[in-house]
């Protein structure tokens, strides 16, 4: 079968979108498919192109681990300003739609959010390449950018939720991340007979329980302290201003043994910086920055406890952050400050903790909860590692959407073992094509 799948992330970048895309099209590849890639030149948080890579008119070709992936232009921007957001999204649709008038016919195109322009991408490429369309959903776009404020055009609002709506008829089928996307989709359209969830999930042979990291704990003065991490996006959605708050609150306890260690980029993260050293909490809250794919696992290891956190607003109760399913499967304990279907899941784990999101208290309570009684953490984490592994097994979940690409595009789907993949592939290989 061939394989047509925008995403506006890819690796090297190390985001959730671009992890699920290469994971799912890596297996695909591995059974067989071919399995084609238009993305960006890798620039996620910055807007600067990484090194090695070129943001160029010509499209750049390469084959990673199996998978051809097509680089396009697009208007770089970094993730901060609203409007050059949106101008990097329309540039990706033009510029890989046009770039996929000279591929060869697929027999289903996937597109992919965020961003939801990505989505349009697939919706014009499978009408002028007579392909059926799949549409992930990730995100819930527009609605998200307005519940963080980063949209008030009432306009330009209503414009992007009929275009949404467009977009959801025009697809052959839907895939959502979770129950609470799919129930949003259909609360604006009637799509109840061609949609479908399939969560995120992780690999457990490259996320699996290891010692902590002895150099690493020593470069960032972490060593003999109980270290909340919190990794991922640094933005205006995650609400990190909490940790500041705790951070003060436990420096006025006298617990200098918690340290909180925010690893990622973003919008946000120049402004905690700053407002950690303002508070005088600069030794309680350490910023590394972003880190390669491939060191993930190493900082989860090397984490007491991880937080997943969101603001408070009824909106993210169906957001279900892809970062939680890594840290069950490292059997760290998670600090919870997501409502709704996310912290279901990690409650049902067995490793979690819950907090009030957008509350200090609440996360200082938590972290002593579990620097009080370590022995109660670790037997949590192990409870974790199992349920994850049974529940969101990343080589299942690649191979469900495996058999609805292949109903969508009408090809018999034989009785299959779910996909696998080494260990080793979690540094990718590239070469050119």
């Amino acid at each position: 079968m061939r394989i047509l799948f925008f995403s506006h992330y890819f690796p090297p970048e190390v985001n959730a979108p671009a992890s699920r895309t290469y994971d799912h099209c890596v297996r695909w590849a591995r059974a067989g498919h071919d399995v084609t890639v238009v993305t960006c030149a890798p620039n996620c948080p910055d807007g600067v192109v990484f090194p090695g890579y070129k943001n160029r008119f010509r499209p750049q070709v390469e084959t990673v681990d199996g998978v051809r992936v097509v680089r396009v232009w697009t208007y770089l921007a970094p993730n901060t300003g609203t409007v050059w957001c949106i101008a990097n999204f329309v540039s990706y649709l033009l510029s890989a739609v046009w770039a996929s008038l000279r591929m060869p016919r697929p027999d289903v195109v996937v597109a992919t959010s965020p961003q939801f322009f990505c989505g349009w991408a697939g919706v014009l490429a499978g009408r002028l390449k007579r392909a059926p369309l799949v549409l992930e959903i990730r995100d819930i776009w527009p609605e998200s950018i307005q519940a963080v404020g980063a949209l008030g055009n009432r306009r330009l609002l209503r414009l992007l939720e009929w275009l949404e709506r467009r977009m959801y008829g025009a697809a052959r089928h839907i895939v959502a991340v979770g129950d609470g996307y799919r129930d949003n989709i259909l609360r604006k359209v009637d799509v109840a007979g061609r949609i479908s969830v399939i969560t995120n999930g992780v690999d457990h042979r490259q996320f699996t329980p290891q010692p902590p990291d002895a150099d690493l704990l020593r470069a960032w003065d972490l060593e003999g302290k109980f270290v909340c991490s919190y990794v991922g996006t640094i933005g205006m959605a995650h609400g990190l201003e909490v940790v500041i708050e705790a951070a003060k609150i436990l420096r006025g306890k006298g617990r200098r043994d918690v340290v909180f260690c925010l690893v990622g980029d973003g919008a946000e993260r120049r402004r905690l910086e700053q407002a950690a050293e303002q508070a005088g909490v600069g030794d309680l809250v350490v910023f590394p920055g972003r880190q390669p794919r491939h060191r993930i696992p190493a900082i989860l290891a090397s984490s007491s406890a991880c937080l997943v956190h969101l603001k408070k607003c009824e909106l993210f109760g169906a957001v279900i952050p892809s970062k939680i399913f890594e840290t069950l499967a490292m059997g760290r304990p998670v600090i919870v400050g997501v409502e709704g279907e996310a912290r279901k899941i990690v409650m049902r784990s067995g490793a979690g903790v819950a907090m009030e999101p957008d509350s200090p208290p609440s996360l200082v309570a938590a972290v002593e909860q579990l620097a009080d009684d370590p022995i109660a953490a670790a037997r949590q984490g192990r409870a974790a590692r199992q349920h994850v592994i049974r529940h969101y097994n990343r080589d299942a979940l690649a191979s469900r959407m495996l058999r609805q690409l292949k109903a969508v595009a009408g090809i018999p789907t034989s009785s299959e073992m779910p996909l696998g993949w080494p260990a080793a592939a979690a540094s990718s290989r590239r070469k050119a094509a």
